[in-house]
């Protein structure tokens, strides 16, 4: 079989820019998938009549996604890239079609499931492509930008949703990726010349996809329904705990025997990858727990609208967007880059101590100013990770390697919401149980599930006061609890080793973190061979 993977080639500077316009276009539709329904929901559900499907919009999309990322890593690793990376753009136009064309809940969820198959190879794929025709020392500052694509979609995401929304109907949040899609897929098609070579017949671990799709979808579902639609004591919540945990154990039995496992035991035999995956799992609980209740606490205890709300987490992306451009050109122009993650992990942990101390009586310029320390700490840290993912296997590799990576910061990021989400709600409602008088509970309050910000605005000022005063209490202290989990990632990232950044894309063969980590395992062996084999020599730093 002749594969259109990108190898040895070296592609001028024109080139690359070329292609990062599809790379980018891609990575913006992957992040902005997941913001722009953040503020266009309510209506949606309310038009469809499904308000209590809601969950199944999101839930739906990121399950797919998350199952798929580490299948798109290993077949673009077999096959090649190109392909398959414009397949998945079509998929997930087609979903985004079959979404903006629900007439009832249910063809909207099949749509956003369609989008999930879809858009799960669309951030990895992107990521392993540029390794293919970037060397390491030059990728970090592309990195960078696509880094910078997440930042722009969490601004214009909600921003987006809420005018569409507004203005000429919810359903462009969808038909918006169609214009982008196929801007993404011209990129590819015409700008995107891969080195043919022979990598013969490949052979797909569909065991391990089943299982894998098995212990993420389980994984997923109980973090996303445990607290808050179910009781973590209930029994399906403790039935899918179960099934997660036989999964995972029968997975690895079977990946320990599979000639090409869809994720490798030998990944977790390098170092520098078990410490970047823990510390980006641990980032990922950190931000996205952060993401998914900032607006809530900006709405109800700061007193503003939903826009607005979008509007003020500008800051965090904002420090967050010139971070990690910055710090990519830092990286490729002194080819040293260990400190920049763990320093960003300790403005983390600051900007969540920050948060923590966030009472009613600050002004909204503190809120800003604690949300950019964050998303400082974030920038210095995201694309950094990936890239030393990256530096650590041989370039037949970089397609897993990058999937494992970014399919655990996915679990993180599933837990951060749902760990986050369950301790706020049940701190929420125990304060207001505790706080809200009788005659004020009489009035019409009944707990946290009838609190809108337009009726909250409506109460007497000694009601708004208790009910202001119980959000913060509840939501700030939670901030704390995730500060040892940044501290934590910390530590790990001193542990690891700065591997010199190769300095051609041939060079990327064969790291040296391969030849000293004990990579001597035959599953990597066959893969150095494969490049050798490519007419690109090991090369030793």
């Amino acid at each position: 079989m002749t594969s259109d993977h990108a190898t040895a080639a070296p592609a001028s500077r024109r080139e690359i820019l070329l292609v990062m316009v599809g790379l980018m276009t891609a990575m913006l539709l992957s992040a902005l998938d997941q913001t722009i329904f953040s503020t266009a929901l309510p209506t949606i559900v309310g038009e469809l009549d499904g308000v209590d499907h809601m969950l199944w919009v999101t839930t739906a999309y990121i399950l797919a996604a998350t199952i798929m990322m580490p299948v798109y890593g290993k077949i673009g690793d077999l096959i090649g890239r190109k392909s398959i990376f414009i397949g998945a753009i079509a998929i997930f136009i087609a979903g985004s079609v079959v979404g903006a064309l629900a007439t009832g809940m249910t063809e909207l969820i099949v749509g956003r499931a369609i989008q999930g198959l879809g858009g799960g190879g669309l951030m990895i794929l992107a990521q392993a492509i540029i390794a293919d025709i970037v060397p390491a020392r030059e990728r970090a500052k592309y990195m960078g930008l696509m880094g910078a694509s997440f930042a722009v979609a969490s601004v214009i995401g909600p921003l987006l949703g809420g005018w569409f929304t507004d203005s000429i109907g919810w359903e462009w949040c969808l038909w918006i990726n169609v214009p982008l899609g196929a801007v993404a897929i011209l990129s590819a098609i015409f700008f995107l010349h891969p080195n043919p070579r022979d990598r013969g017949r490949p052979t797909l671990d569909v065991a391990g996809m089943v299982l894998l799709a098995i212990g993420a979808s389980a994984l997923v579902l109980f973090t996303s329904w445990g607290g808050g639609q179910y009781e973590w004591s209930d029994p399906i919540i403790i039935g899918l705990i179960a099934l997660t945990v036989v999964a995972a154990v029968v997975f690895v039995l079977v990946e320990r025997r599979a000639a090409e496992p869809v994720m490798p035991l030998t990944l977790f035999g390098q170092a520098n990858f078990n410490l970047t995956t823990a510390a980006g799992l641990l980032t990922g609980v950190a931000m996205f727990g952060t993401l998914a209740y900032m607006p809530t606490y900006l709405q109800m205890v700061e007193q503003v609208g939903a826009t607005e709300a979008g509007l003020l987490m500008i800051p965090m992306m904002g420090a967050m967007l010139p971070t990690s451009i910055l710090v990519g050109n830092a990286v490729s122009r002194t080819g040293r880059y260990k400190i920049y993650p763990i320093v960003g992990a300790a403005v983390v942990a600051l900007g969540l101590f920050l948060l923590s101390t966030l009472t009613p009586d600050q002004t909204l310029w503190h809120v800003c100013l604690y949300l950019a320390v964050f998303g400082l700490g974030l920038g210095m840290q995201m694309q950094t990770l990936v890239l030393i993912v990256q530096n650590t296997f041989p370039i037949t590799m970089v397609g897993t390697a990058t999937a494992g990576n970014n399919f655990f910061r996915q679990i993180g990021a599933s837990l951060g919401a749902a760990v986050v989400g369950s301790i706020f709600t049940s701190n929420l409602i125990a304060m207001l149980t505790e706080r809200i008088p009788p005659d004020v509970a009489a009035g019409g309050i009944d707990g946290a599930n009838s609190l809108t910000p337009e009726l909250v605005g409506t109460l007497p000022q000694e009601a708004q006061d208790i009910i202001i005063g119980s959000y913060n209490d509840a939501l700030t202290p939670v901030f704390l609890y995730l500060v040892p989990l940044s501290l934590l990632a910390l530590v790990l990232l001193l542990f690891v080793r700065e591997v010199p950044l190769r300095g051609s894309v041939s060079e990327d063969a064969v790291p040296e973190s391969y030849e000293v980590d004990g990579g001597s395992s035959a599953y990597l062996e066959r893969h150095a061979d494969q490049d050798a084999g490519d007419g690109r020599e090991p090369t030793r730093a």
